[in-house]
């Protein structure tokens, strides 16, 4: 993980409770269809990974208003990319359980959006006994129930040990279609590296990855990890990708 960038008074900061992290097994062609030019989908053994990340943000704030804190729940659909020899994540959208969801769609055009999201875990612990996802709205739709297995989880297939960290649970950058089609937006994250406990899929369904053509009905994840808690920096403002 790189050195934490210098705090900024226009930054945010979280912590990110109850965060799981669940991957199905994409077909890279159908990926890259959805990306701009420039990008590529980050191909292991034939095929790329799609991820839903969910978590309760308790709290999110501003640095420069501390006062006013948001605890909602979460959900980002994301998959893995290259851009011009750097890695970083490609984000379909986010589901926010708050109607602050409409500040980044308006302000900085982010594809966010307001919708239920309820995530309960039961910890003993760092391991979680129980994890479940309930996820409902016009855009997105989501069940997901893990149990955890009370161990590290394992790469998953077609990474090294020492690319997991960089490339697919703690990356750095991420970009996103803005909303009013006026090109890519980009934004950075830091976070300590995430040590995420193996986790025993019990059901998963994701109506975006459906709906986009990325995930057949019925497809179980391929990896799947939990954490109880993780401190984030999000470097606000986004900024328009230049190149």
């Amino acid at each position: 993980m790189e050195q934490r960038p210098r705090v900024r008074w226009h930054h945010a900061a979280a912590d990110l409770a109850d965060f799981a992290m669940v991957s199905w097994a994409a077909d890279p062609e159908r990926v890259a269809a959805h990306l701009p030019d420039g990008f590529e989908p980050d191909v292991r053994e034939g095929v790329t990974l799609v991820s839903l990340v969910a978590f309760r943000d308790h709290p999110f704030h501003f640095r420069f208003a501390r006062q006013i804190r948001l605890s909602a729940g979460q959900v980002n659909y994301r998959t893995y990319v290259r851009h011009k020899g750097q890695t970083g994540v490609w984000f379909f959208g986010t589901s926010l359980a708050s109607r602050l969801a409409h500040l980044p769609a308006a302000a900085w055009k982010m594809p966010w959006h307001h919708e239920t999201v309820d995530v309960q875990a039961a910890w003993e612990g760092e391991r979680a006994r129980t994890w479940r996802l309930h996820a409902d709205g016009h855009w997105g739709a989501a069940e997901v129930a893990l149990r955890g297995m009370g161990r590290p989880v394992p790469p998953p297939a077609g990474f090294a040990a020492d690319e997991v960290s960089r490339i697919v649970t703690d990356p750095a950058l991420g970009w996103y279609n803005r909303r009013d089609g006026t090109g890519t937006g980009r934004y950075s994250v830091w976070h300590e590296p995430l040590t995420l406990e193996d986790a025993r899929v019990e059901s998963a369904h994701s109506q975006v990855f459906t709906d986009l053509g990325l995930v057949s009905a019925g497809q179980a994840p391929c990896h799947a990890g939990l954490q109880r808690r993780s401190a984030f920096d999000i470097h606000t403002p986004p900024r328009r990708q230049s190149d």
